[in-house]
Parts: C-alpha cells; structure tokens; sequence
C-alpha cells in the first residue's frame, strides 16, 4: 500500500525567493502479518520556481503583498491547489527573519499553505534543512563519515555538520553576499551591514556607503568574512571580533568530531565554483566571496565535495526533507487533525519516572502557555520507557490527565509525543481515562526539546500513521 504526499517548500531569503513543490512516496513495508511499518520511499521534485529577488518596500520591511503574488504564481504555474498540499515549510532565512513584518508575512500566506504547512523561522533548523537539501546528510551516510555543509546566502552562513547521516551540530555566522551592495552604474557601495562596517574597522579597510566600490579594497573585505568562515571551523585562532559575527550571541559552531568532507550551497556556492563571473554582477559581494572561499588556502585543506543544490538547498531541504512519520501504533481522533503550532512541554528522565514530580512538572508549567489562551493545545512530550509494563502505562496515563485537567474541563485536547513505541497503548489508556468525547492524540517516534513546536498533519496510508514536522517559531 502506497500513499502519495504533496509537499511545498517556500524559502524567503536575504536575497532571493523560491518555491519547490515535491511528491513524498509513503508505504507500508511490513509484511501482512505484523504491525504496519510505513515508511518514507521516494521523494521527487516536481516543480522547481523561478529565482525571485525578495521584494521589498524598504531595508527592514518585506513588501507582503508582492511577496504573496510571487508565490501565487507559483502556485498556479504548478497546477497545485493549496487544498492539495500536505506538507512542507514556509522557511523565512537569513536576514529577512530580522525584518520588522516577518511574521505578518507568515499571515498573508497562510492561506496559501494548504492543509498542513510550517512556518518558521530560526538559524539552527535552517541550517540543517539546507545542509539536508544540499545532500549533506546523504553523503555523510553514504561515507559513514563527518560531512559539513556551508549555506552561503545573502545574509548569513548556516553551518551543519552530519555524521554518519544524522545531524550531529550547528551554527550560523551573520557572513553574506549581500551585506555590502553596490550600485552598478554609479560604481558606488549603496549598503553596509552594521556587522561587517564593524569588521572592516576593525581590519582597517575603509568601507562605507558613497565610497566607490573599489575592487581591490572589497576583495579585501571579503578575504576578511573568508577568515571568519576558517576560525568557524578551526582552522585559524579566532579573533576578538569572531564572537562579534555569530548569528546568535554564544552560540558559537561547535565541532564534535572533526570534519572528513565539506560542501558549499547557498547562492555564493555557485560563485565559488565558477571564477568567470564580474566581480559586481549582483551588486553586491558575492562574486568576491566565492572567489575568496574558492582561493582560500585554510578551507582548502578539508576535502570538498559538491553539493547536490546550491542556491536552492534550503527551499529544496524545506519541501523534500522536514516531514517525518509518526509511528504506525499510534492513537488520535482524526477531528483534530490537522492541527499547527502546538508548543511543547517536555520532561526530562528524572521527571518522567517520578509520577509525583511527572505531574507538578506538567502543572506548573501549563502556566507558562496561558498567553496563548485558556483552552490552547499544548504537547506533553517524553522519551518514554523502552519495554514499559502495562501497569506504568496506565500510571503515566492518570498522571497526565490528572495533571491536565484544568485544560481537559476547558475543552483542551490532550496531545502526547513521545520516542519511545507506545503510542497505542498509551493512548488507549488516555482515551479510558478521559472518556470517549474527548480529543486527544498520542504519537510516537518523535524527539523534540522544549521550546519546539510541531504540526501534527492530516491521516496518511490509510489512517495508519501521521505526517509531523517538528519547528522552531523564533524570529531574530
């Protein structure tokens, strides 16, 4: 048994926007005599969009309205309806997450997602959708090794390392194309990001806005983030501005193992590979910064591989690569679903074997999602145990509906994630202990942390399993 899925990716960047549209090939593996094992097949572009430049209104506001034509048009140039799709992402990236209207243009879109679409926003998910959508991931599998990817875009790097196909780190450094723009025909620098003003103060490279765009000075300034992208990843001590360039404060590229391969993608990748381009063809650095990534002596002692997409990796990463399956024993009442943005309260280990400390866990921080309205949902999320005896099933089970029944007497549905396979049983107590009316959902073979937020997506393969993207909603 088959099932096929249609999925949009829509990646709203610095520079640029996209639309993919892709077909994700679920099937039942397991023999007719065992519990159903749906599994993700086949994934197969079938709609690549046009390269958009991201419109604009001014430097700190995106133009919704153009924003929303552009991915109208898409829509119909594929022959999807939005009543059609699935799953997928709305992925707002690099600086365009800092302007001023980012969530309001998550609004104007909504209606265009379909069914079951994310939005989000946040550097760590999209740097590893776009190292996904490189085919970072698959490589690292294929080689059992380390592979870290680079996406280069207009206004930040977002690095991912993968080891042996699972994500293993990531980072992003405030590093892009677009952080200085030149205005062609005047031969003038029209922008400079406060950041990288910073950086050439500091480096002493004079670079401000009515300069003339001198090409051996901004071959300097881009040689100059290059350095920063080597310190990154260990291959020069850091500076006294490194710390200056991460995208979010502290949260520095980690290396848990060293790096076997790396790849570039991101819209800088493609000059990285082809030297012929004219220093300013963009207005703007990017053609300097490949160049710069391509001579540079420091990265080129880490073997490089080419990545399966560039310039659009996260929009392919977004459409092809975020939805995961919930398991097939699973329990849930289909009234509810499609159901978007519900955050998670997750419980550690040593919350989850306490029954007494499982249930004021849940309690006491119920009150932190109260902004959110009375009877909003909320996720309880858990690992779970391994082999549990029906008895702690049971237990876990009274716990959470005790410990929730404030939300259950408003109308609240009862929804549980957890990693551990017991989502059949578990929710068959849940539903014993709430009573037949009342909703709730238990999935499994999810792991999230707190502070995520998933969308659980309508019935797939016959009811027996749940598409689920898991997400950050944070805007820089």
């Amino acid at each position: 048994m088959k099932d096929v899925l249609t999925s949009v990716g829509i990646d709203i960047g610095t520079t640029t926007s996209q639309v993919v549209f892709s077909h994700i090939t679920i099937e039942d593996l397991s023999s007719g005599f065992t519990v159903p094992r749906v599994e993700i097949v086949d994934k197969e572009i079938v709609y690549r969009g046009d390269i958009c430049f991201t419109p604009l209104t001014s430097p700190t506001t995106i133009d919704a309205v153009a924003l929303r034509d552009l991915v109208t048009r898409a829509y119909d140039q594929a022959g999807v309806a939005p009543g059609e799709v699935k799953t997928g992402a709305v992925v707002i990236t690099g600086e365009t997450a800092r302007k001023e209207n980012a969530a309001e243009v998550l609004a104007h879109l909504s209606d265009l997602a379909g069914d079951f679409v994310v939005a989000t926003a946040g550097p760590t998910l999209e740097s590893v959708i776009a190292g996904r959508g490189a085919g970072a991931d698959a490589a690292s599998k294929r080689l059992g090794s380390t592979v870290a990817n680079y996406d280069i875009g207009g206004g930040t790097s977002n690095f991912a390392l993968f080891d042996r196909g699972a994500p293993a780190s990531a980072g992003c450094l405030d590093i892009g194309g677009r952080l200085v723009r030149i205005d062609r025909a005047r031969g003038a620098i029209t922008y400079v990001a406060p950041k990288i003003a910073r950086l050439c103060n500091d480096a002493g490279i004079r670079c401000a806005v009515g300069d003339v765009a001198d090409l051996a000075r901004l071959r300097r300034v881009a040689r100059a983030m290059c350095d920063l992208l080597e310190m990154s990843l260990g291959l020069a001590p850091k500076s006294a501005f490194y710390p200056t360039i991460l995208t979010e404060p502290g949260h520095d590229v980690m290396l848990p193992k060293p790096i076997g391969h790396l790849m570039f993608s991101g819209g800088v990748a493609d000059c990285v590979r082809d030297a012929s381009r004219e220093p300013f063809a963009y207005g703007d650095l990017g053609v300097l910064l490949g160049a710069a990534i391509r001579d540079s002596a420091g990265l080129s002692r880490i073997p490089r591989l080419d990545a399966a997409e560039t310039i659009r990796a996260t929009v392919v990463g977004a459409g092809t690569h975020i939805t995961e399956l919930s398991g097939s024993t699973i329990e849930y009442d289909a009234s509810l679903l499609p159901i978007k943005n519900v955050p998670i309260l997750k419980l550690s280990r040593d919350e989850e074997a306490d029954p007494a400390a499982m249930g004021t866990s849940i309690r006491d921080r119920l009150g932190w999602f109260a902004a959110d309205g009375p009877a909003a949902p909320v996720a309880i999320a858990f690992a779970g145990p391994a082999s549990p005896t029906f008895a702690r099933v049971q237990e876990l089970a009274r716990v959470i509906v005790e410990a929730m029944a404030p939300r259950v007497a408003e109308g609240a549905p009862v929804i549980v994630v957890t990693e551990s396979d017991l989502a059949k049983v578990l929710g068959q107590s849940l539903r014993a202990h709430l009573g037949a009316r009342h909703g709730f959902i238990c999935i499994d073979g999810i792991a999230v942390e707190g502070g995520d937020y998933v969308d659980i997506g309508a019935p797939a393969a016959a009811g027996v399993v749940l598409p689920v993207v898991v997400k950050t909603l944070a805007f820089r």
